[in-house]
Formats: structure tokens, sequence, C-alpha cells
């Protein structure tokens, strides 16, 4: 796995546009460069699995405590996250919630880690960077906060609660039952009323509070989806990690609809969970 290159945030292409949805790596142009490295990618599953072995606590501080936050923001900050809104969200949301017990002092420590049903909690600096991309958005801008959200893939719940307490409205779209229903269980001491969790399939969105001001996506696939461009307003934006033809290698594309077209960047290498269709049980 490719370290962490160097601290700051660099987009790796120019802007560019596409007329053709669902937006694919290789209908945007042959030219484009390998991304600069400037965010690790998460480990895939299996080393997820691999790397999570309880550790014990640093001493005299419990996972309650404001410090432990405090310290991963501080190394956010360090590797570039520059937003101080996505800063004191990441510092307020409780992450050693969402991961299991047996994980929790990990909790705060810049990994992936598995929530059961073949899924992951992203790591924490890939949640800020992709927060603080959605946050460029036109509409983002002009408003100072992200708008009407939409989340594909919810997980735990962890990056719906840190949007949530950046955001007017959310609606968080998960596909696998049994997660829907945990996210739910966690979120019920600290969910606000202006977050909606859908169990339903999120390659279809969610059509009923449409349109949205940002769209991020937790699953990477071939292509970003045509319903996610059609509920895009105008002045949107959308992150999402997709991957490029005729490789393994995933990267975070965000795309901005004006009034005429969508325009796309290719930012840094990542690694997520694959994109699928359907409800599971």
């Amino acid at each position: 796995m490719v370290g962490l290159a160097e601290p700051g945030f660099v987009m790796t292409s120019p802007p560019s546009r596409s007329p053709k949805f669902p937006l694919r790596l290789d209908e945007v142009g042959k030219s484009l460069s390998a991304p600069r490295t400037v965010l690790r990618p998460q480990r895939p599953l299996a080393h997820a699995h691999a790397n999570a072995v309880p550790r014990a606590p640093a001493a005299g501080l419990g996972m309650d405590s404001d410090d432990v936050r405090k310290r991963m923001v501080l190394r956010l900050r360090a590797i570039g996250v520059v937003n101080e809104s996505v800063l004191a969200a990441m510092g307020a949301v409780p992450r050693h919630r969402f991961v299991d017990t047996a994980l929790v002092t990990q909790a705060y420590e810049d990994t992936s880690l598995p929530i059961g049903h073949g899924q992951t909690i992203s790591k924490p600096s890939v949640v800020s960077r992709m927060i603080e991309l959605l946050l460029g958005g036109a509409n983002a801008r002009a408003s100072g906060h992200p708008g009407r959200v939409l989340e594909i893939g919810t997980g735990c719940g962890y990056q719906a609660a840190v949007l949530a307490s950046l955001a007017p409205q959310v609606v968080s779209i998960e596909r696998l039952k049994p997660l829907h229903d945990k996210a739910r269980d966690l979120l019920a001491p600290m969910r606000p009323a202006h977050l909606r969790l859908v169990y339903g399939d999120g390659m279809l969105g969610h059509p009923p509070n449409a349109p949205y001001d940002s769209i991020i996506a937790a699953a990477g696939g071939d292509a970003v989806p045509a319903a996610w461009l059609d509920q895009l307003a105008v002045g949107g934006r959308l992150v999402a990690p997709l991957r490029r033809a005729g490789t393994q290698q995933q990267v975070l594309v965000v795309v901005d609809r004006t009034e005429h077209a969508c325009e796309h960047s290719v930012f840094e290498a990542v690694n997520f969970v694959p994109l699928r269709s359907g409800l599971g049980a």
C-alpha cells in the first residue's frame, strides 16, 4: 500500500467535461496521468480484518475523552485537511461508538475497520477529505454548508453523523438491511431530526427528496450511475470513488453540475468496497 507522499491535498487532473452518463473514466479522456499520491488509500477489507487486532489504549485516556478526538483532528490537519467546519465535525462525532467493542482502541487511528457484512468504516482522513471536497461545490460555497445531502452507503452510520453535523438535511441510503438496522440503533442516541436513514438500492439514489446539493458515495463502481446525476441539483457537487478502466485502481472523482453540463475532476487514489445494486438481507 502506497504511503502518504507529503502534506497538503492537490487536484491531480484539471476539470473536464463529459456529455455521457453514466460517467466512466474511459469516456473522459485517456491522457490522464497517474494520480499523485496525497491520500493514503484505505486498505482492502481483507487487510482491514488482518489489522483489526485489539491494542491497549493510551494510558489515562478513555475513548470518551475530548483529548482523543482532538489528537485525531491534529493529525488530520497535519496531512492537509484545512476546512475548519469539517475538522470541528470530525472532532465532535464519537467514532468509537460506531466500531465493534473489540476494535474500540483503534477507533481514532487513521485506519479503516471491518463493521461486518463485508463492509468497513472509512478512515477518518478519507471521510474528512471527501466531505471537504463536497464543500467545494458552488451551492455549498454560496451557503457555507453542504445543503441537502444524499449519502450512498450508510454503513455503520459514522459518516452520516459527521454529515448531519454540517448539513441542514441528510438522506443516507443503505442496501444491506442488517447494516441499515445497525446504523439506526447506533445513531438513535444522537440522531437529529434532519437525518433520514433509508433502506434501499443506493444505485437508484433516492428520488423523493431530490434534487440534492451534495451527493457522496462510500462504494466504488465502474461508472457514476445516471440516477445520481439526474438527482444532482444545478450548482451541486458529487464525490465518489470510481475505478479506472482496465485497472483495479480507484480514484476520487468530483462531478459539478452547471446549468448546461457536468464537469468532472479526478483526484487521488482510494480503495473502497465495490458498488453493488439491489437489496441485501
